[in-house]
């Protein structure tokens, strides 16, 4: 029950962060969390939807993942 009540509290805080025009990183360090707080449900829980929904999770975040890789090598200074 503990992870059930931390994911839907997560996801009353992004809900809110994004209400009030919180910036892409923040928003994105709370999804990173949910999907941690998502995997610790799914592995109390188990089932198939649970491990695919963490799945669907894990992929959208990849791209910000991947972009924000990216932003970091481009912004660093040339040696």
């Amino acid at each position: 029950m503990d992870e059930s009540r931390a994911v839907l509290e997560r996801l009353e805080r992004i809900e809110a962060l994004d209400g009030r025009g919180a910036g892409q990183n923040e928003l994105v360090e709370e999804l990173r969390a949910l999907l941690t707080e998502a995997e610790a449900w799914s592995n109390r829980e188990g089932g198939e939807a649970a491990a695919s929904a963490i799945q669907e999770l894990r992929d959208a975040l990849s791209p910000v993942q991947t972009r924000d890789a990216l932003t970091h090598v481009s912004s660093a200074p040339n040696p």
